[in-house]
């Protein structure tokens, strides 16, 4: 069951990229940022925590 969820998974991201390669990249660039911003504000909390 679950190797077909994650088949199923890959193909869906696959058909979101075919069908929409701008919204697809824009929604990568987005959560890029995302993760970026997190990282940047966890090692915030670290250097004052520890400062």
């Amino acid at each position: 069951m679950k190797k077909i969820v994650g088949i199923l998974a890959i193909a869906l991201v696959i058909f979101f990229i075919v069908t929409s390669p701008t919204g697809a990249a824009g929604f990568l660039s987005s959560l890029g940022n995302i993760l970026s911003n997190a990282a940047s504000s966890i090692i915030t909390f670290f250097t004052s925590v520890f400062s």
